[in-house]
């Protein structure tokens, strides 16, 4: 007898992971033997730092660091995030009660929603937006309400239209934004904090790109912010800034209470981050701030190349004030972001990743990464010159 399996309703509900198609289209393209430029995915081409690969070697030697790890991580990773926080911030966090290591900042905001919100609580969202935030929600059973990121507004959302939203539980944000790369100010989070406390509304910030910025314009935390942490919880990952992507470490801190409900619902579905990728955190922490400098201005260097080369070509760009993403209006000879999106892979073997995927107000946008060599970049901007 055979047996029919269907996915749950909760699975039916997510649209297609849209970096997983753009994946399976590079891996096609590959397999023909093309030579793709690939501007989609943002995952950082340059090694991780030589110290702290040293610091993993050591650690993976000691059989210590070889057995189930403590769900709320080393005491010495957790003082050591506190440190880093008040050198960057200039904000005091208690690292027990304040400070929550993630396999990864993405699964602690996918996990966040089933410790915060029930069946059917609403969640904001603004768009476009990172894909993860809309499965996070749908997986926890809340209902998405969408406040659209417009351009003519900074990216930012409007707050008006945030005041009118009824009986919001929890509400996500993203500065520096992907896909956007826009930037949010201290006057922006201190209006945002004063609204949400008064209409009682949670706040998580994703601030994965901290420490990606141009023009030594430093994004503020949400933290910062007097009264913020009696509402939020902020998202943090060493995977931009020391180019550690497939090491999967992060954290949140923020509201002690928020943070006990994010321990709560992951000591249920994970046993810790690998000690020794912890180690290798705090090496990583431990990085002297001017080698993040270095960073930053091969990415700004990388920017500055793309988008003069594009607009050699006619395509008019602003530069991005921070992240490692070019946001840019879609070439108007092209009906849509996938049309875009489709025609850069077929006529000039580069990847792009087409903004209706991030919602529908990506429409008309498209998204570019600064994540390869420069010289690929000038290459890129040939190919994309022959087709515009």
């Amino acid at each position: 007898m055979s047996v029919s399996i269907e996915f749950s309703q909760r699975l039916q509900q997510l649209p297609p992971y849209l970096f997983v198609e753009i994946d399976a289209a590079k891996r096609k393209a590959k397999a023909e033997g093309r030579d793709i430029i690939d501007l989609g995915i943002g995952d950082p081409d340059t090694p991780t730092p030589a110290h702290i690969i040293a610091a993993m070697q050591t650690a993976v030697q000691d059989a210590a660091n070889h057995h189930y790890a403590l769900d709320a991580g080393l005491p010495s990773l957790r003082e050591t995030i506190a440190r880093w926080f008040q050198g960057r911030f200039h904000l005091e966090l208690d690292p027990v009660s304040e400070i929550y290591p993630l396999i990864g900042s993405k699964e602690g905001l996918a996990h966040l929603p089933l410790g915060l919100i029930n069946p059917k609580d609403k969640v904001v969202l603004t768009e476009p937006c990172y894909p993860a935030y809309r499965a996070s929600v749908i997986f926890a059973g809340g209902k998405i309400t969408h406040i659209p990121l417009k351009e003519n507004h900074g990216f930012l959302p409007d707050l008006k239209k945030l005041e009118n939203v009824k009986d919001a539980k929890l509400m996500f944000i993203n500065y520096p934004n992907n896909p956007t790369a826009a930037t949010a100010s201290r006057e922006f989070y201190t209006q945002l904090v004063a609204l949400a406390r008064d209409k009682g509304i949670l706040l998580v910030s994703d601030m994965a790109y901290s420490e990606i910025y141009y023009d030594e314009q430093k994004p503020p935390s949400l933290l910062e912010i007097e009264g913020a942490k009696d509402i939020a919880i902020e998202f943090h990952s060493l995977s931009k800034t020391y180019n550690m992507t497939g090491w999967r470490i992060g954290w949140a801190c923020g509201n002690p209470k928020m943070i006990q409900a994010l321990a709560k619902v992951k000591s249920n579905f994970d046993s810790g981050i690998f000690q020794a990728v912890q180690l290798a955190g705090i090496a990583a922490l431990n990085t002297p701030r001017e080698e993040i400098g270095d960073l930053r201005r091969m990415y700004e260097e990388r920017r500055d190349t793309l988008i003069n080369g594009l607009r050699n070509f006619g395509w008019k760009i602003p530069s991005p004030q921070a992240s490692f993403y070019v946001w840019a209006r879609t070439p108007k000879k092209f009906k849509g972001s996938m049309e875009a999106a489709k025609a850069f892979l077929d006529q000039a073997d580069i990847i792009i990743t087409p903004g209706v995927g991030f919602g529908p107000s990506g429409e008309g946008f498209v998204r570019m990464t600064l994540t390869v060599p420069k010289p690929r970049l000038i290459e890129a901007t040939e190919r994309i010159g022959k087709i515009l």
